[in-house]
């Protein structure tokens, strides 16, 4: 098992801040394989587990905590932390699951001692076809600057909600997988999604064009 923590680890503090990337949004089948390198001491193989998670860390640490340096921070303990206990890693979810799981309660440890809420959104009466509409929209963007768009209206939500929708859509972990990230039931997680995207809906409204939205909105019907 591994005892000490890479000294090289600093230099990933500074490629910390890069946004979703493709290989980020990867599961491999070899985690078992790269985690049992890891514990014989292999910090090689630590540095490729660091590669493939750092960027969603990243970006799911700015959503919770809208501040980049703050994100760094988080980033860099997290993955000090998952160095520390991945023995204790049962194989029961996903890797990646675990990993956003350290990354999550790292961040509400954070909001805690800060004692700050982020950003309020009201929720409107959409219709569940109109929250719908979303989905469809993120099917259809395949031009970076609509993407970006869409990362900055969720950057504008509350904490969890931006959390929960860049793990749903970005990194399109399954409601279970999310469920054990946020330790929440299914059912809860379903509720608070719907409930997020309603949010969202509210933004992308304010924020994308109307004849946009109503072209996916009519795509719908």
């Amino acid at each position: 098992m591994v005892t000490t923590f890479p000294k090289y680890f600093s230099i990933y503090t500074v490629t910390f801040g890069s946004d979703l990337s493709s290989n980020a949004k990867m599961t491999t089948n070899n985690d078992q394989h790269i985690i049992n390198q890891i514990l014989a001491g292999d910090t090689k193989a630590f540095a490729v587990l660091v590669n493939q998670y750092k960027d969603l860390v990243f970006t799911l640490a700015l959503r919770m905590l809208k501040h980049r340096e703050e994100a760094e921070e988080v980033s860099q303990d997290t993955f000090i932390k998952v160095f520390k206990s991945l023995h204790k890693f049962k194989g029961d979810s996903k890797l990646s699951t675990w990993i956003y799981r350290v990354a999550y309660n790292n961040c509400l440890d954070r909001l805690k001692k800060q004692k700050v809420q982020y950003n309020i959104v009201a929720i409107n009466e959409f219709t569940e076809h109109e929250v719908k509409t979303i989905d469809n929209a993120f099917e259809n963007l395949v031009e970076a600057e609509r993407r970006q768009t869409i990362q900055e209206c969720i950057q504008m939500l509350p904490n969890d909600d931006a959390f929960l929708l860049t793990l749903y859509y970005f990194e399109e972990q399954s409601i279970e997988d999310i469920s054990k990230v946020v330790g929440l039931s299914v059912n809860n997680v379903k509720v608070k999604l719907f409930r997020s995207r309603k949010k969202l809906m509210t933004i992308l409204k304010q924020k994308l064009e109307p004849e946009l939205i109503e072209s996916y909105e009519r795509e719908r019907k």
